[in-house]
């Protein structure tokens, strides 16, 4: 295995810059909705989504053990983890069909059924999808870059076709979706196609069926966490669930800044990253997620109304949701790393009592604790309190799971706070924070914008000043940036170099 030798800045950036150009491209298909969407049919399109979730409770299972096992080098790990997962895959897309077409009728959406349908294969994709990137993140993270990229380039392009050209809004919509991962299943498979002739060795399985319980634990809690969006959908108004989706459009590159320490868990994992290195990633991680947030806060109304005038209202959604999806941010990122350190099933072995003795099982109930405040006191809310309109009701779902959010993660640190310490550099993020704020305020003063491309230029301008400040008043920044740069050049240089990604193995060296 290649644990060792994965490079954390190199994959982090890898990954981080393909997600922002996905931007581009997941803005366009976004539009092709919201612009041809009514708002109640955008809400039952996110609404589709809302059930697939219950028939992945089993998709962590497999990927959890799978990364951890593959992270220290276990033979067999990769091809055993692919044969489990796929078989729990094809029988929970089996299961949907029957229960999806009896939800359907009862909640009032059976027009839309064939759609519900095809979401289906959806469901099989995402959890091929999703054990084949728990094994590249340990072995070459930077392809699942290359693989959101493809996956994004074919969901517009059949989305054009099919929603411009055929005049078929959420058949083109869901055929995107569907068969842009199936594309990037198979680029999955042809990159990891000489770990899968190894040979299947169901001792593993042995021992991670001993250890899904509480996977399928930590997946339960989370998915009724979620049930909060549904209570949205039923509860909220005319428009309320796709309010949020809309807000969550943009909030999401905060959660980009994260992918910069894509790497950084199976290198805790493989015990091949010091405190330092976690630090500086904590510290990249901050130096973009910060400005990424005061840009969509200051400008929130002008970023939804290219989406559609309509949704310009939900400006308040958004600026809630910025903050929200921050403090989630920073609890992933925490979280990472206490999962990082764990070594109870570092010799190949799972002994339930001690899984459940670990650190991995308190943050595994951490959703449990969420979902108990939120989905009562959102039901109250939505039901209990008069008068509140669409928006209003959006903003007050967010802001209880803003405050459900900030209190588990207080919680979590003051638990954890003697098993791993990571090493925060306050002055530097002071100065992130300043410079954001006086960016903020010349985006604040600039002319409101309304167009496409005005307002991804007054963003990204604002972006630069951001860096122009920050690279006069920090020296660890300006040593960041540079070490960036090499990376950028680096990258550059291997994606044209003669022979490819093969000089690309060749060449790999593991960090300092």
């Amino acid at each position: 295995m290649e644990t060792h030798q994965v490079r954390l800045r190199y994959s982090g950036f890898v990954v981080f810059t393909t997600q922002i150009l996905s931007l581009i491209t997941g803005l366009v298909f976004t539009l092709l909705l919201t612009r041809n969407m009514t708002t109640d049919q955008f809400n039952v399109w996110t609404n589709i989504f809302d059930y697939t979730g219950y028939f992945m409770l089993l998709n962590p299972v497999i990927p959890f053990w799978a990364t951890r096992f593959v992270a220290r080098g276990k033979e067999g790990a990769v091809k055993t983890s692919v044969s489990a997962h796929l078989t729990i895959a094809l029988a929970s897309t089996i299961i949907y069909f029957p229960v999806i077409f009896l939800i359907s009728n009862a909640i009032g959406t059976s027009s839309y059924l064939p759609i519900y349908l095809i979401a289906g294969f959806y469901i099989l994709t995402f959890y091929s999808i999703t054990i084949f990137e728990s094994i590249l993140q340990c072995v070459k993270p930077q392809f699942v870059g290359y693989g959101l990229m493809i996956e994004e380039i074919v969901k517009v392009s059949i989305a054009l076709v099919v929603i411009l050209g055929f005049k078929q809004l959420f058949l083109g919509a869901i055929l995107g979706l569907v068969v842009s991962c199936v594309v990037q299943v198979f680029f999955y498979i042809y990159i990891l196609r000489s770990y899968l002739k190894q040979k299947v060795h169901w001792g593993y399985l042995k021992e991670w069926i001993k250890g899904s319980p509480a996977i399928v634990y930590n997946a339960v809690g989370g998915q009724l966490l979620s049930f909060v969006f549904i209570l949205l959908f039923l509860y909220g108004g005319s428009g309320a669930r796709a309010y949020y989706q809309a807000a969550l459009t943009f909030t999401v590159i905060i959660s980009y800044a994260n992918s910069l320490a894509f790497a950084l868990y199976p290198k805790l994992l493989a015990k091949s990253c010091n405190d330092e290195q976690i630090g500086v990633s904590f510290r990249t991680v901050m130096m973009l997620a910060i400005p990424f947030a005061a840009i969509t806060m200051v400008m929130s109304m002008s970023f939804l109304t290219i989406l559609n005038m309509d949704y310009s209202v939900a400006w308040p959604v958004l600026i809630a949701l910025t903050v929200d999806t921050l403090i989630v941010m920073v609890t992933a990122f925490y979280s990472n790393c206490v999962m990082g350190v764990e070594g109870f099933d570092a010799e190949g072995k799972i002994a339930f009592r001690k899984l459940v003795r670990s650190k991995i099982f308190k943050v595994f109930t951490i959703p449990y604790i969420q979902a108990a405040i939120a989905v009562p006191l959102a039901y109250f809310v939505l039901t209990g309190l008069p008068g509140a309109d669409s928006v209003q009701a959006t903003v007050e779902v967010v802001v209880i799971l803003l405050a459900v959010h900030v209190s588990t993660l207080l919680g979590l640190y003051y638990f954890m706070r003697h098993s791993i310490k990571i090493p925060v550099a306050w002055k530097s993020i002071a100065k992130y924070i300043l410079s954001a704020l006086l960016m903020g305020f010349v985006l604040y003063l600039l002319p409101s914008t309304s167009t496409l491309l005005y307002t991804i230029a007054k963003a990204v301008g604002g972006f630069a000043l951001y860096i122009g400040v920050l690279l006069l008043i920090d020296h660890q920044a300006r040593e960041l940036i540079g070490l960036v740069w090499e990376e950028i050049r680096g990258t550059l240089k291997q994606l044209t170099s003669k022979n490819g990604f093969k000089d690309e193995k060749a060449g790999l060296t593991a960090e300092n």
